[in-house]
C-alpha cells in the first residue's frame, strides 16, 4: 500500500466534490489516504468554490 500523491488527493477531492467518485476510488482513499490531507484539500476547495461564487455574483450584479 502506497500513500496517494498530492495530485491523486486533489483528483479524488474534486471527483467527490462534484459527486462522481467511484466506489473503488473511495475505498482506496479510505484505506491508503491520510485523513488530514483530504480534510485540508476539501476545506481549500470549498473556500475556493465559495470565493468563485462570490466573485461571479458580484461581477454579474455590478
Amino acid at each position: 500500500m502506497t500513500k496517494p500523491t498530492m495530485i491523486q488527493v486533489i483528483k479524488s477531492v474534486l471527483a467527490a466534490f462534484i459527486g462522481v467518485q467511484s466506489e473503488a476510488n473511495r475505498k482506496t482513499d479510505f484505506t491508503q489516504g491520510s485523513l488530514k490531507s483530504y480534510i485540508i484539500a476539501g476545506v481549500a476547495f470549498t473556500i475556493l468554490f465559495i470565493g468563485l461564487i462570490i466573485f461571479v455574483v458580484s461581477t454579474v450584479l455590478a
